[in-house]
């Protein structure tokens, strides 16, 4: 078994089967691995472009997974690849090329925003990507981003009457439906949620 973290993700340690170096660490959604492990090639989840990620599809470097393991406690994997060139994006043979011999400044990354969301994200993504046979995901995102807009707008009014209603037990499964549907309609359009929160923030920050 393989523990996520409240992502949705898990560390992954990409190491040169060869000469034994460590050469990045890595994130893995379950359909990155999948895509690892059946291909050949390693694809990581990127959380900056919140996309399953190929790597070595910009640089050409591409790493070739022969093992896959997983720690003890099933929270880490580690793959033992073959890489076709240097692996950080720096031109490093790996990324691990700066010493730490002091003790160095801290930064503290920003706390993630909406959790549940970007996992129900990730897996939309995932849907756009393999469009499975029987997905409701696949099939609302084959319809096009005006179909799923479609259904952005029916999932709204409904919350919107089970609010007009008072209905406090309907309401919260009508706003799941709202925000899962909203979701698709960004993948749909091409448009993160990380521009969604960054424009809350804004907002924020502006005292709106």
């Amino acid at each position: 078994m393989v523990k996520l973290d409240a992502q949705g993700l898990v560390p992954a340690i990409a190491q040169d089967v060869a000469t034994g170096k460590v050469l990045m660490l890595g994130y893995m959604s379950p359909g990155s691995l999948k895509r690892t492990l059946e291909g050949g090639d390693v694809w990581f989840f990127s959380r900056s472009r919140e996309d399953l990620w190929h790597k070595g599809e910009v640089s050409g470097n591409y790493m070739r997974v022969k093992k896959a393991w997983r720690d003890c406690d099933g929270d880490t994997i580690l793959l033992q690849v073959e890489p076709t060139g240097p692996i950080c994006h720096t031109g490093h043979e790996t990324c691990f090329f700066t010493e730490v011999s002091e003790m160095p400044e801290f930064t503290r990354a920003e706390q993630p925003t909406a959790m549940v969301l970007d996992e129900v994200f990730k897996v939309v993504r995932e849907r756009q990507h393999d469009l499975p046979e029987g997905s409701y995901t696949a099939k609302l995102l084959k319809g096009g981003p005006s179909r799923v807009a479609q259904k952005v707008i029916e999932e709204a009014g409904e919350a919107a009457l089970a609010a007009a209603r008072g209905d406090n037990d309907e309401l919260p499964k009508e706003l799941a439906d709202l925000f899962y549907h909203a979701l698709v309609l960004l993948a749909a359009t091409g448009v993160k949620p990380e521009a969604v929160w960054k424009e809350l923030r804004a907002r924020r920050a502006a005292g709106k």
